[in-house]
């Protein structure tokens, strides 16, 4: 009889220590999981392309930087793609070399600073590290674009033809 007893008993304890070990370990791994991680893509740092691979008279789309690369005066600029004034995407027209928004009208240059309509600042800019030849946009630290009305830091004229005439 006191066999069994200590057969149960031991059981009992056996029972409890793997019931124990499995919740340290679901504590653990909970708590790697809660801790904050290093982000990556938009909202952190985005590794995008080479640096020789930015246009110095255009721009390339970097879609996980919500994005637009370009090089002005040796310097790789990277702009947000969203308007200022409601947020709409800003495309850039190739025809006119210049941002252009589809929704209520507002036109950018190259650099993202303010030319016209209602918005009320330029575009946004990311600050940009190049790392290995590779360009880093640090899309967590957005920087605002000068107010309407600011002086153009680049002498660039609108090239040609909009891509938004008559669409507003």
């Amino acid at each position: 009889m006191s066999e069994e007893i200590e057969r149960r008993e031991f059981l009992k304890k056996g029972w409890m220590a793997g019931a124990g070990l499995i919740g340290v370990a679901g504590i653990w791994t909970t708590w790697d999981v809660l801790q904050p991680g290093e982000s990556a893509g938009f909202g952190g740092e985005v590794r995008t392309i080479p640096e020789e691979a930015v246009p110095q008279d255009g721009v390339v789309a970097v879609p996980a930087a919500r994005a637009y690369l370009t090089s002005i005066d040796g310097e790789v600029v990277a702009v947000s793609e969203t308007c200022p004034h409601l947020g709409c995407r800003v495309p850039w027209c190739e025809s006119s070399g210049q941002f252009e928004c589809p929704c209520h009208g507002s036109i950018f240059n190259r650099k993202g600073e303010a030319r016209e309509g209602p918005t009320p600042r330029g575009m946004s800019r990311y600050p940009v590290q190049i790392i290995d030849g590779l360009v880093i946009v640090n899309t967590g630290e957005p920087e605002e674009g000068e107010p309407m009305g600011t002086a153009e830091t680049i002498d660039e004229p609108k090239r040609g033809p909009s891509c938004a005439e008559g669409s507003h």
